[in-house]
């Protein structure tokens, strides 16, 4: 399991969204929507629940898609909500968007982040348009294109094909094909619109598909998810006739073609036609009076969308049949300037009628605007969304604005044309706090130490729109590209931007500011200093960045760090990073440069100081920072290489040049090159083009050291390439110990750091250390800390591996202590100067606190990057004095979530928007949670200090966050669960903590012990705990009645169904977990609130429970078996016992059977993985004593059938000693009474067999002489058992010499107790003792009884000096239970002198008495 919290750093610009789809979610309790730009972004807004004032925000970004995003579309990956806490009525819980480079992302709503994300095969082409089926909103349909010809071909000689296209049906829950309607040529042109429809039985859904003509086509969909139709391999046989409307001119340009139910409304510039599926006309509406009768000037307006409506207080009605149709329904249409008009639509008994209802006003146009609008029903408002761009020489500089307006309510002022709708929200955009930012900070300064204001400072300005501003206040600091440099891919550097203005900012993190070697020189309240640096020469905007650290060293350079900029003035300029200076200009394109590729991490010298340059000119430069000018050429591409890889291990580059940007199409064209003799190996066109490449990632991302394709510190966007699963991650070079020391850029260097991170507020400190030794580079953990990615220019995301953190060094001490030579830093006032092997110093450090000062750094850097800060200011300013933390005032931070390959959630940096996310996302808060409690445990464990800050931490993510926010929704239960078993501690209690203080506020619906008024109440999952009062008094609104029924046979059903979920979760996908732990998870929550919290859970699921836990305790999981096996032996007492009493002993028995596969005989130690011995230690350790004490009869009756059924050396016999031995710490009356022979006229008083069970009798059978196999494998074991035996026991008792044993009678009637003598080296019993005389002294005990009466016969015993002799003392009791639980073992007897005996009790002396 993962753990994965990230931090996002946000420039001081917005960045431009020009939108291309919008799509909403209504569900309760938000209502969301969402806008998909041209640079592959996707807006997440929500309208808050308030019905007085309800307020639309933007929350976040999701970041997914590197290319133009082609449309969006709302669906339900799964059918059931499953988790619980939401009702499965609802109809869509998630997003799906398809962007022109092949990937599809599904977004949930409820967590929002990426659950899936997946390329299509290139076979399929661009994805167009998406529908969701309506019966089954699991499956979405898809439209594609395959544009141009196959081949290259001359066009003028050749005839033009029919465009080609793909219609897929794909699950959204795995993003796979299931079925493939159509693959070929359609009879008409390429499809623009798309809609699914029912048919006459409404269970077979077909495709509508149009074209930009009008032209129409019905494609039916095959009943069998698994079958295609024949129309896939182009037979046209299958395909409904196409039909082009003759109503509609040639000239005339078709804007959006809808359905509704069988009515197909064709809308064109200045009209709409209606007309039945069946081709006939049935009415038309004209524009011309409405949508073109505004006073816009020189500007031509025209209709550019339209929607229907579905309402709430005129209910749309649609019934249709063969001889008759009849609808009812609204119908609004808007044009190029944002104005609409909705129309009332009816048609009944074959009368149309179309009436004006409502107006929304648009935007007055200005002449250096370009508009783009759309318009999205979200319930019961209707939002318009305008993207805007005041200058035609900056095409990137859109914004988006969304306004809000009422369907029901409408303003008192008269429209236009006719009655206006209420205006509920204007002009929302997301770069409002952008522009407030602006006005507060100086962005323009070079002295400016403060890059922006607080991050948690809510300042989102809601009222921009209808100024007359002409673009943007900082229209030159918009950020055309950025990245972040990772030192070694080990830690974070600094952030670079370049901006369209041509400047560069590099922005450091201080990694070392305020970490002293001792505590009396640091200074928690030292400020940061200015540590920015500015780079100014180039004259058009930056499009590309990379980062580079000099390979060996050489005269003929002095530098060791550069910055390489690419820009649209077509220059190259390489900068010296550490001086700020400028070292080489190049000109060796002639067109923009919009890529710099560095060399691979393996890649040998001299290519590893080389840098690929690719330029809109169609060439690829090879450029040696060595050398300082072109080695290679590759030119003759066949346009711009919009993707090149690098493949150091081979050798090779490829390049994909793709016709149109981003789009899968038959004429893109790949080439692959020999970087050495710089000559083409292979060029390959279309599909196939595409399928190599991917082979081709597959190949580097094997050497791959970041876990991306992406080589070194590059701006190229981390969504532009495929993202290898971290399952890999296991054989890149970082985790072999040897290519460890063969590449500097692999291996993480703690020297190279802190020389590359020093900065000017080091100077005057001086640390020295020994040069480092390769031993201490194997120190360092396989897997990176704090990953590093740029989705979009101005955006950089920080993403902290929980399991890294906690283990940043490898666990080997060995390794450690054998890399016991010091290390060596030394931090100078202009740099970092290399030390002399032999150089000594008195300040140097020994390696292992090296490691340690380097761990706790990481550690508080990553709690200040994390942590919500301005919530708590107490808790602020305990952090920054005790635990010495840092704010990020450099930076302006905001949260966000890791999604599937690569995908990220990230919010805006305002208070509003991060506590959106808390809100919304039980995944969030139960990882983020998690990872800030773990590693404040972690970092008190190095550094001894902070307690104080810790503990208000902890307290402050587990309890007060939901105090001080109460719509907050509680962590995810079955997420805390899955780390339960964390190889770390610190994340084991952390874990645990979080579950205990959310159960009670997230019980899942399925287990929720709840009336059925209360139950209707809660029909979805909020997290607020007002809604969620499952507190102590829960349970006295619980009446022994209801308690005594039980539950019905349809909500046991519903808990079975909870429990046996298999379909993956959010949470699942959020930890990359699988459809097992989906499962698991739910049986282990379920077993723990039945134990920890049975009266706000039904009363039958403990019983629902128990054998699902009882079979993942026995299935050996490495991640959950542990945890079942200790709930399972936590509760057996209180909880599990009578619902399994009969099967306990079968229960032993396997556990025995697990035990006996790790013996001698199965395989060797050394074969054995440390998860399996982990639980089958938790077995014997923790479950089987449970067990044992649970049904002790039944235990002895296992455990003396293994003495014949197993092997003599088997462990399973010494598992049974040490079990015995822990029944007698943990239950040592109830065991008392099986010491030694029962007396069978009393078994069936005690429920004791008719066998021979006893404890003495085993314990010898494993020491027997005559089995000297045994003997040997469990006298220590057995001679263990006898010590703590006669230790607990004092009436069993042996002889100085341990050569006899006396065990006397616990139980027994008063005139037969006896007293069996053993001897311990035969084991065999040597006689046996009538003690039914009187029963000690008259004067210490009560006087003897009635000989029928049972008595404690045997109260202790001891053996005389020279072992022959022995004294005994009894008690009374009424019955054997009363006997059982008044047993006292207390008793002791000493030989005094003589034979005068000592009776004590409890170390008290009760008296002597001569025998």
């Amino acid at each position: 399991m993962k753990c994965r919290s990230v931090a996002c750093i946000w420039s001081g610009t917005p960045f431009p969204h020009r939108v291309t789809a919008v799509a909403a979610l209504t569900e309760p309790p938000t209502q969301t929507f969402y806008t998909a730009g041209s640079d592959g972004s996707i807006i997440w807004w929500t309208i808050s629940s308030s019905p007085s004032t309800p307020e639309v925000k933007a929350v976040g970004v999701l970041c997914g898609h590197g290319a133009p995003v082609t449309d969006l579309a709302v669906c339900r990956p799964i059918a059931d909500a499953g988790n619980g806490y939401t009702s499965s009525a609802s109809k869509f819980s998630a997003l799906i968007s398809a962007c022109c480079d092949g990937f599809l992302c599904v977004w949930s709503k409820n967590s929002g982040h990426c659950r899936c994300r997946r390329k299509l095969p290139p076979w399929v082409g661009t994805p167009r348009l998406i529908r969701t089926l309506p019966s089954t909103p699991r499956y979405v349909c898809i439209a594609c294109s395959l544009e141009g010809n196959e081949g290259l071909i001359d066009r003028e000689t050749q005839p033009r094909k029919p465009p080609k296209c793909t219609v897929l049906i794909v699950d959204s829950y795995s993003l796979s094909i299931t079925q493939t309607v159509f693959h070929g040529s359609l009879s008409i042109g390429s499809i623009k619109f798309m809609t699914l429809v029912l048919g006459d039985d409404e269970k077979r859904n077909s495709v509508f598909v149009a074209d930009s003509a009008g032209r129409q086509q019905m494609v039916p969909i095959s009943e069998d998810r698994g079958e295609s139709l024949a129309g896939s391999l182009g037979d046209k046989g299958q395909l409904e006739t196409s039909f082009f409307d003759e109503e509609l001119s040639s000239v005339e340009q078709i804007v959006s073609v809808l359905t509704y139910g069988n009515v197909v409304a064709s809308i064109l510039e200045g009209r709409c036609v209606f007309r039945l599926l069946n081709h006939s006309v049935i009415g038309e509406v004209s524009f011309v009076d409405s949508l073109f009768s505004l006073d816009q000037g020189s500007i031509q307006t025209h209709a550019v969308g339209g929607i229907f409506l579905e309402n709430d207080d005129v209910e749309n009605v649609f019934n249709g049949n063969e001889y008759g149709n009849s609808i009812t329904v609204r119908f609004a249409v808007w044009n190029n300037v944002g104005y609409a008009v909705i129309y009332n639509v009816l048609y009944q008994n074959d009368v149309f009628q179309c009436e004006p209802f409502s107006e929304i006003p648009g935007t007055r146009y200005q002449p250096d605007m370009r508009l783009s609008v759309f318009f999205q029903q979200v319930s019961q408002y209707l939002v318009c969304i305008k993207s805007i761009c005041y200058s035609y020489e900056d095409p990137l500089l859109w914004r988006p604005l969304a306004t809000m307006w009422s369907l029901h309510d409408f303003s008192d002022e008269p429209g236009r044309l006719y009655r206006q709708c209420r205006m509920i929200g204007d002009g929302v955009s997301f770069t409002g706090w952008f522009e407030k930012l602006t006005q507060l900070t100086g962005l323009d300064g070079l002295e400016t130490t403060t890059f922006g204001v607080s991050p948690s400072s809510d300042i989102v300005d809601n009222k921009q729109a209808g100024t007359g501003t002409n673009g943007y206040a900082y229209k030159g600091k918009v950020v055309s590209s950025s990245m972040i440099i990772s030192e070694n891919l080990f830690t974070p550097y600094a952030v670079v931007y370049g901006f369209l203005s041509g400047e560069i900012e590099v922005v450091r993190f201080d990694l070392f500011q305020g970490i002293c070697l001792d505590d009396a020189s640091s200074n928690p309240d030292e400020k940061p200093t200015a540590c920015k640096q500015f780079f100014s020469g180039h004259t058009g905007a930056v499009l590309c960045l990379a980062a580079h650290q000099m390979m060996g060293s050489a005269e003929s350079w002095n530098f060791k760090q550069v910055l390489v900029s690419g820009s649209m003035d077509c220059t190259i300029r390489i900068w010296n990073l550490d001086t700020g200076s400028l070292i080489m200009v190049m000109h060796h394109h002639v067109a923009p440069v919009r890529q710099i590729i560095l060399a691979p991490s393996i890649t040998v010298h001299p290519w590893s100081n080389c840098f690929l340059s690719v330029g809109e000119d169609a060439c690829v430069a090879l450029v040696s920072l060595e050398t300082l000018r072109v080695e290679r050429i590759f030119p003759g591409h066949m346009n711009y290489p919009s993707k090149v890889l690098w493949d150091g291990a081979r050798g090779y580059i490829s390049c994909l040049c793709q016709t149109h940007y981003g789009t899968s199409d038959a004429t893109d064209v790949l080439y692959i090159w020999d970087v050495k003799t710089g000559s083409r190996e292979r060029v390959l066109l279309g599909t196939a083009a595409h399928s190599m490449f991917d082979n081709f990632c597959k190949s580097i991302s094997k050497n791959s050291v970041s876990g991306t394709l992406l080589n070194g510190n590059t701006s190229v966007s981390s969504l532009l390439l495929p993202i290898v699963d971290d399952a890999r991650f296991s054989n890149s070079p970082l985790s072999r110990s040897d290519n460890l020391l063969t590449s500097s850029r692999s291996s993480p260097n703690i020297s190279n750091m802190t020389e590359l991170n020093s900065s000017k507020t080091n100077a005057g400190k001086e640390i020295s250390v020994k040069p480092h030794s390769s031993s201490q580079i194997g120190l360092l953990s396989s897997k990176l800390p704090i990953k590093c990615a740029c989705p979009f220019p101005g955006i950089v995301s920080l993403c902290f591996d929980l399991s890294s953190l906690m283990f940043l060094f490898q666990k080997n001490e060995s390794v450690e202590n054998g890399g016991g030579k010091p290390v060596n830093i030394n931090l100078k006032q202009q740099g970092v100067q290399e030390q002399n092997p032999s150089y000594h110093n008195s300040e140097t450090l020994e390696g292992h606190d090296l490691v340690n000062l380097f761990e706790e750094y990481l550690l508080r850097y990553s709690l200040s990057y994390l942590h919500s800060w301005s919530v708590d200011t107490e808790l602020d300013n305990l952090l920054i004095t005790d635990m010495k933390l840092m704010r990020p005032e450099n930076f302006i931070v905001a949260s966000g979530l890791q999604g599937d390959k690569g995908s990220l959630t990230l919010t805006f940096p305002a208070q509003s928007a991060n506590l959106e996310l808390w809100k919304s996302s039980s995944e969030f808060c139960a990882m983020r949670s998690l990872t800030m409690v773990s590693l404040a445990q972690r970092l008190i464990s190095l550094s001894h200090s902070g307690s104080a800050a810790s503990s208000a931490l902890a307290a402050f993510y587990t309890r007060n966050f939901l105090e001080n926010f109460p719509d907050v929704k509680p962590p995810s239960l079955q997420l805390l669960v899955a780390f339960w078993q964390d190889e770390s501690e610190h994340v084991r209690m952390a874990a645990r903590s979080i579950f205990h203080c959310a159960a009670s506020h997230v019980i899942p619906l399925p287990l929720c012990n709840l009336k059925p008024t209360e139950s209707n109440n809660m029909s979805f999952h909020t997290g607020s705990r007002d809604r969620h009062n499952l507190g102590n008094k829960r349970e006295e609104s619980l009446s022994p009645k209801v308690e005594k029924q039980g539950v019905s046979h349809d909500e046991e059903s519903k808990i079975l169904a909870w429990l046996e979920s298999f379909e993956v979760q959010d949470w699942i996908s959020c930890v990359g977990g699988t459809s097992q732990d989906a499962m698991t998870s739910h049986i282990i929550v379920a077993g723990a609130l039945a134990i920890w919290y049975p009266s706000l859970v039904k009363p039958s699921l403990s019983r629902l429970v128990v054998h699902p836990l009882m079979k993942l305790a026995m299935a050996m999981n490495e991640k959950y078996s542990s945890t079942a096996a200790e709930l399972l032996a936590e509760g057996m007492e209180s909880t599990w016992k009578e619902c399994i009493i009969s099967e306990i002993p079968r229960l032993i028995g396997d556990i025995f059977f697990q035990v006996e596969l790790s013996g001698p005989s199965s395989k060797s130690v050394k074969e054995i993985s440390d998860a399996s011995f982990s639980i089958k230690k938790t077995l014997v350790e923790v479950l089987l004593p449970s067990l044992a004490m649970a049904d002790i009869t039944g235990f002895l009756a296992v455990i003396e059938s293994q003495i014949w059924s197993t092997a003599s050396d088997s462990p399973v016999h010494m598992v049974s000693l040490l079990t015995l031995i822990r029944i007698m710490r943990g239950s040592p009356k109830n065991l008392a009474q099986y010491l030694d022979k029962v007396d069978f006229s009393l078994h069936h008083m005690f429920l004791v067999s008719a066998s021979d069970l006893q404890v003495v009798n085993f314990i010898l059978q494993t020491i027997d002489p005559s089995n000297s196999v045994m003997r040997k494998a469990c006298f220590q074991s057995s001679m263990t058992t006898f010590k703590e035996l006669v230790r607990v026991y004092p009436m069993v008792a042996v002889n100085d010499s341990w050569t006899k044993l006396a065990v006397g009678d616990v139980i027994r009637e008063v005139n037969n107790a006896n007293i069996r003598v053993y001897d311990m080296q035969s084991v065999t019993m040597i006689k046996v003792l009538d003690a039914s005389g009187p029963p000690g002294l008259p004067t210490l005990l009560p006087a003897s009884l009635s000989g029928t009466m049972l008595t404690t016969a045997i109260s202790a015993l001891s053996f005389s000096p020279d072992g022959e002799d022995n004294a005994r003392d009894s008690n009374h009791g009424d019955s054997p239970k009363q006997l059982l639980h008044n047993l006292d073992l207390s008793y002791r007897l000493e030989w005094v002198e003589g034979r005068k005996v000592l009776l004590t009790r409890h170390g008290h002396e009760l008296g002597t008495f001569q025998l």
